[in-house]
């Protein structure tokens, strides 16, 4: 048996299997944030200790939340907890629970559980793309991880689409993540001159809102194909954010972007913009990914790949297939993550069972 650890921004995951796509028990614990990497360590040899005992645990893998120097065993920094900075996390395992350990980042682990496990068994190449907070990715190439010459690859989050606008550095992740959709409906209504605190006053009906997708969206002069374009003013799309404000208080720094994925379904033209800014930005990134790699299946996991079929995937494909090499048309499936939020340990575990030998 191989014990598998997440380590996110907000839990922490232990689960123990053979690597055969099967837990035979798992732990789930919050991570305090104000206690950072000393109190998720904490946490690591209490639990940690009880599984290796129970289950005869003969290694450890990792799915860190954060960019690792593999060959060295150490984390480089986490972007989400202190206390993660150049840690010799490989040693400081084996001192404490006493077995040989193997890391991966938490994006890597869960692409290969999804090829070996998940949306992608049975396919040769499969890349993984998860959106959430942040946006990473990961390549598995005939069941194994590909890392490149440096241990870092596959970060399609950091792909550059200048042509979206604003600054030249902006990422695919600025742009697709939950923090940044939530950011882009922030802007809209700044650029409305509205106040982010005041968004329950009924604004001006100067302007239509339309005016503005049809800018951001001037290479193709229209919005993606299949989606109604919402032919309202600003301030009817203005007070239909509003009226989401409420719920916070007035405050539209509250909102979320599974707010901004509801909004959108009610017909609120922001939130519908600020969607098809990030379904754009992502589509036009794995067209990249699929151009260059010809992956067999795309599989996007993440919280919020959770939008669903009509919300995300549809006009995700629509934009894929806007921006890929034509040869490729029809050559790949663009799928939802199968493995649920088990997959950063099912993906730490069969990387540990293949570094350290098969379970008995």
């Amino acid at each position: 048996m191989y014990l598998g650890i997440e380590i996110g921004g907000t839990k922490l995951q232990l689960g123990v299997g053979a690597g055969d796509g099967k837990l035979v028990a798992l732990e789930r614990r919050p991570v305090e944030i104000a206690r950072g990497g000393e109190g998720i360590r904490e946490q690591i040899a209490a639990v940690g200790r009880e599984l290796v005992a129970a289950h005869f645990v003969r290694g450890v893998g990792y799915g860190f939340g954060g960019p690792l120097d593999v060959a060295a065993g150490r984390t480089i920094k986490s972007h989400q907890v202190a206390g993660w900075d150049d840690f010799p996390l490989a040693e400081w395992t084996q001192s404490v629970l006493g077995v040989p350990v193997v890391l991966n980042n938490d994006c890597d682990a869960a692409a290969l559980a999804e090829a070996r496990f998940g949306a992608g068994a049975g396919k040769n190449v499969v890349f993984y793309v998860t959106v959430g907070t942040g946006v990473g990715g990961g390549l598995v190439i005939d069941g194994q991880i590909y890392r490149g010459s440096r241990g870092v690859a596959a970060e399609i989050g950091h792909l550059r689409p200048f042509f979206m606008g604003g600054a030249h550095t902006a990422t695919v992740e600025d742009l697709v993540a939950g923090p940044g959709i939530v950011g882009t409906v922030h802007s809209f209504v700044e650029r409305f001159g509205q106040s982010l605190t005041n968004a329950t006053q009924a604004p001006s009906e100067q302007g239509p809102h339309d005016q503005l997708l049809h800018a951001l969206f001037a290479d193709q002069g229209q919005a993606p194909r299949g989606w109604v374009y919402p032919a309202a003013t600003s301030g009817e799309m203005l007070r239909a954010i509003a009226g989401l404000s409420e719920s916070f208080g007035g405050d539209l720094r509250q909102i979320t972007a599974e707010d901004v994925f509801r909004a959108a379904g009610y017909g609120n033209g922001i939130a519908t913009g600020a969607i098809l800014i990030a379904v754009k930005a992502l589509g036009w990134a794995i067209a990249q990914v699929i151009t260059l790699l010809a992956p067999e299946v795309v599989v996007i996991g993440g919280g919020v790949s959770l939008a669903g079929e009509k919300a995300f995937f549809e006009p995700l494909r629509i934009e894929v297939t806007r921006y890929v090499f034509e040869p490729l048309l029809d050559s790949y499936a663009i799928v939802p993550a199968a493995l649920g939020e088990e997959v950063v340990v099912h993906g730490a575990i069969a990387a540990a069972c293949d570094a350290l030998g098969k379970a008995g």
